[in-house]
This record gives C-alpha cells, sequence and structure tokens, in this order.
C-alpha cells in the first residue's frame, strides 16, 4: 500500500526555519536559501522539527560545508490551492533552490486532477517569476487506491508529466521505501518515524546534490 499525508491532522504548525546546531553562530546572511514548501511531510509532523527531513537535509550541507541555510515551510494539511496563495510570502530574494512537495492532500480529498496539476504549474510559474536562475526541484508522490485505480494512476502521472514540461529534476516518490513499512512510519501508518525520514531524506538528497554541485 502507498501512503500520502493526511488532511485531517489537528497539530498546529508554523513555518520553521530549521536552524544549524544551537552552539553555533548563524549563518550568514549572503547563504543561499533552500525552500522546501510542502505539507506535514515537509513539516515533519508528530517528530520534533529537527528530526523532520529538511533538517537532515541542513545537517548534510553543513558536514559538506555547503553554504545554503534550509528553511521548512512546510504546513500541515496544506492543498496545493491553498499552497498557491502562501508561496509569494515564502519566496524571496534569497532562494536559490525550491522543493515543491504538494499535492497528497489533494488526492486524499478527491480533487479532480485537473486543478492539482494546475495549481502546482501555477507554483512553477511563480517560483520562476520570483527568480528566474532558480532551481525547482518537484516531488513526485503517490496515494493508495481509495479514488479507484484511474484516478490513483493519473495522480501519479502529475509529476512525472509536470517535471518534464517544465525540464525540472523529479523526486520519482518522496516516500520511496518508507511507504506501507509499518516499522518506518507512526501509529497513523502514514507519517514517517525519525528513521522513516532519514530516509525520505536520502531521497532528496540523491536529486538535490545535483543541482548544489552545478
Amino acid at each position: 500500500m502507498i501512503f500520502a499525508t493526511s488532511c485531517k491532522d489537528k497539530q498546529e504548525n508554523t513555518l520553521e526555519k530549521t536552524s544549524r546546531d544551537s552552539t553555533e553562530k548563524e549563518a550568514p546572511t549572503s547563504n543561499a536559501t533552500i525552500l522546501f514548501f510542502g505539507n506535514s511531510l515537509t513539516a515533519g509532523l508528530g517528530l520534533d522539527p529537527d528530526d523532520a527531513f529538511p533538517a537532515l537535509i541542513q545537517n548534510k550541507i553543513d558536514s559538506l560545508s555547503l553554504d545554503y541555510i534550509v528553511v521548512n515551510a512546510g504546513l500541515s494539511g496544506d492543498t496545493t490551492a491553498s499552497g498557491k496563495n502562501r508561496l509569494e510570502w515564502a519566496l524571496n530574494d534569497g532562494v536559490e533552490i525550491m522543493i515543491l512537495e504538494l499535492g497528497a492532500n489533494d488526492g486524499l480529498r478527491g480533487i479532480p486532477l485537473d486543478e492539482t496539476e494546475a495549481n502546482l504549474q501555477e507554483m512553477i510559474n511563480m517560483a520562476k517569476t520570483s527568480n528566474q536562475d532558480i532551481k525547482i526541484i518537484l516531488a513526485g508522490m503517490q496515494i493508495p487506491p481509495n479514488m479507484g485505480p484511474e484516478y490513483t494512476e493519473q495522480f501519479k502521472n502529475i509529476y512525472p508529466k509536470l517535471a518534464e514540461k517544465n525540464s525540472i529534476p523529479l523526486i520519482p516518490f518522496l516516500l520511496q521505501d518508507v511507504a506501507g513499512i509499518p516499522e518506518l512510519n507512526q501509529n497513523d501508518g502514514i507519517h514517517p518515524t525519525e528513521e522513516g525520514q532519514k530516509i525520505v531524506a536520502n531521497n532528496v538528497w540523491e536529486v538535490l546534490k545535483t543541482e548544489l554541485s552545478q
């Protein structure tokens, strides 16, 4: 079974910048920003924010002495429509790379596929308008077959379709090797545990590291 993040979680989440170790000095403002823009998967619902995959990516970046600051703009329950409405606020002149992780809540709600695709495309356009040199990485998502096999398959195909159309890198499936594995998910069977987040971070890093080297 393939699981996606639930839109029904009630835990309050705020947009959080994942920081370096508290004993270190604050990073210089000249450092480029990597924006993780998504829902509860990005926010790390049920875990300390330091255990969410964006923070683990920051740790990896720090270990390699790369000059990037990670911003965790994950918000639980976010759909592509609500994400579109807050994206402009999250973007700024320092964002060099954006990892776009949205759509799963659309699928769980049965939102028309053309709406999800159009919203994702608009967010890609907004990011490019904010900075013509921004690098965008699209995180692929899949949903359970509750809505029927046709809807499920077409939902899955939205992501590679948009990645090809916009010539942007794709993380094929954010939860690869995590979804459906009980010991890697919290009690809800949906959101990764600390160990699961480590695997998700590796899935992201495999694509992100190429963009950092360019």
